[in-house]
């Protein structure tokens, strides 16, 4: 399935919800085709309209899409939204499909997207009421209207979408590349011959990665420059994150997010901001990847995983359009319903990170082989007494292929969700720390961070971090991770080589999740240099990793002996408060 019908797919919203072609319909009188609604500079972007069969003036919800809008996805929508009284605009992007202009940075969506609502709201069908809703980037384009402070926008809905274009789309937490993401996006989008995109495997291994983009589309992408022009976190990115600019927002937000989507520690960011700024907003971060219908081999979430997300948003498009402003207001402020793996339950929340959490570490110990599965490597609730460094060498030539985890955005290319890491435990290149078996459940919900005492001998390299989940029979399945690129371990704006063979503390951005060990399971860390090609490959020179085309391996050693508390921290929740969330 190609990524932008991926998109699409996931922008449908009411899996489990949804209505055939036939259904739905052809085009009525009540249709209005290929309109060209004018933007403030001139540009005219294609817009559909639907309408309800009766006459009158209709509250309306706004899909803006890179993705067309004639995708058969569209008609599920068309039905669902019309049946419950509200009237369906369809709009392609600026510089996509039929619209004029040029695709640019997502910037541009905030003031197309409220001159879009402004044109709406004039409209002799429309009572002045809009919501939006989307997944992905038809949600991202919703923060950006959002923050424009439309009075016509009263509600919006974005599932899967993230609250900043350089950790969400682009780079990562710790500085290195989506590589896989990003190329995929740009050789579905960009297809450069009339067959359709190449496979990824005649560009993903395409070095220096300044031309990958011509090698994925046969021509130069504006966007991808850009993005390698500016691998920092500098005011390019500043510019485009939403993060600062949410107190702005003030229509109420209903999101959706998955713990196994690459975009879940931005949602819950964007929720924790809104909440403490005491701003109406409901999220629902469940067991999901960028497309919540898929079903993970390895772990089976139960009934309670499936919800019906379209009747949530008509729900909170219906109270926040339809009821008188006087009680519009009524309920709670701010609520999170989180899915909690392993009971695989619901449970409501009101802030994030929870303030209850216990951050706890579990300790690196080994006698210095924690290589593979097979070797000595331990996790203990105390710091080891005698330990030994841990060594291991990374060859960018051979990186360790990805294996599951939060990835975006086509799984039949990188398989997402809590897969079996048994085969990367026997590559000599992965240091597996493990903990005894546990006497007692424990609840693992929050931001997961890696703090290591490295070395390397390289002026740069990355350390990646996984957290996995050993099974009674001994199936490690992976929980959550993440990767530090060491010239940003101080920070993502100013990097900063390291000196080679020097010890330094990293720590490592490991994910978002909220798992429950249970009793007789283990605890396991997995520590390498890669993950390949979800992120790019350090090179391990000292100049721009997006120019280099000579790969060094790098020598890399662990740390964890006395002076050097090497350590995985858990957020750890106890387990004697549970309210539940109704589905």
């Amino acid at each position: 399935m190609s990524i932008w019908r991926l998109f699409a797919f996931a922008a449908l919203g009411f899996w489990g919800q949804l209505v055939s072609a036939q259904t739905a319909g052809k085009a009525s009188a009540t249709d209005l085709r290929d309109i060209f609604v004018p933007m403030r500079d001139g540009v005219r972007l294609a817009t559909d309209v639907f309408l309800p069969a009766a006459s009158g003036r209709w509250p309306v919800v706004l899909l803006r899409t890179p993705y067309s809008r004639h995708t058969t996805t569209i008609r599920g929508y068309r039905l669902f939204f019309l049946q419950h009284g509200y009237a369906l605009v369809v709009q392609d992007l600026r510089g996509r499909w039929a619209s004029q202009g040029n695709f640019g940075l997502i910037t541009q969506e905030g003031p197309d997207g409220s001159d879009t609502i402004n044109w709406i709201a004039a409209q002799a069908w429309s009572n002045g009421r809009v919501a939006m809703a989307g997944s992905s980037y038809l949600g991202l384009v919703q923060w950006w209207a959002a923050i424009e402070g439309n009075p016509h926008l009263r509600a919006i809905s974005p599932m899967y979408s993230g609250d900043d274009e350089y950790i969400d789309r682009y780079y990562s937490a710790g500085g290195a590349l989506q590589l896989g993401h990003r190329l995929l996006w740009f050789a579905e989008n960009y297809p450069p011959l009339p067959a359709g995109p190449l496979p990824l495997n005649g560009y993903i291994d395409h070095l220096p990665l300044r031309t990958a983009d011509v090698a994925a589309t046969q021509r130069p992408l504006p966007l991808w420059q850009l993005a390698l022009d500016h691998p920092s976190f500098d005011l390019f990115w500043q510019q485009q994150s939403l993060r600062n600019l949410l107190k702005q927002v003030s229509a109420p937000v209903l999101s959706f997010g998955g713990w196994f989507d690459a975009y879940a520690a931005s949602d819950l960011d964007a929720f924790g901001r809104l909440a403490k700024a005491n701003k109406p907003v409901e999220t629902w971060i469940g067991p999901w990847a960028h497309n919540p219908g898929l079903r993970f081999p390895t772990r089976d979430f139960g009934p309670e995983a499936d919800i019906a997300m379209r009747s949530k948003q008509t729900d909170w498009f219906d109270r926040w359009l339809k009821k008188p402003s006087n009680t519009a207001g009524e309920g709670e402020t701010a609520v999170l319903h989180i899915f909690v793996m392993g009971p695989d339950v619901w449970r409501k929340e009101h802030e994030w990170p929870l303030a209850r959490t216990h951050y706890t570490p579990l300790y690196l110990a080994s006698g210095g082989n924690a290589n593979t599965s097979a070797g000595d490597g331990l996790l203990s609730w105390q710091l080891p007494r005698k330990s030994r460094v841990d060594n291991f060498t990374y060859d960018p030539r051979n990186p360790v292929p990805t294996m599951g985890g939060a990835v975006c955005c086509e799984p039949t290319a990188f398989p997402p969700g809590p897969l079996d890491e048994s085969s990367l435990e026997l590559r000599q290149d992965v240091l597996v720390y493990t903990s005894p078996p546990l006497s007692e459940e424990i609840e693992v919900t929050g931001p997961v961070r890696t703090v290591l005492y490295v070395s390397t001998s390289a002026n740069d390299t990355d350390f990646t971090a996984k957290l996995v989940d050993i099974q009674p029979n001994g199936k490690p399945l992976l929980v959550t991770d993440g990767i530090q690129r060491l010239r940003y371990r101080l920070s993502l704006s100013n990097p900063v080589l390291v000196k080679r063979n020097q010890a330094y503390q990293i720590s490592v951005d490991t994910g978002v999740t909220s798992y429950v060990f249970a009793a007789r399971h283990r605890i396991r860390l997995e520590v390498s240099s890669s993950n390949f090609p979800r992120f790019d490959r350090n090179l391990n020179g000292a100049g721009p990793n997006a120019d280099q085309t000579k790969p060094v391996k790098a020598r890399q050693t662990v740390y964890h002996q006395k002076g050097y508390p090497s350590a995985i921290i858990l957020p750890v929740i106890a387990r004697t408060r549970v309210v539940a969330s109704q589905r």
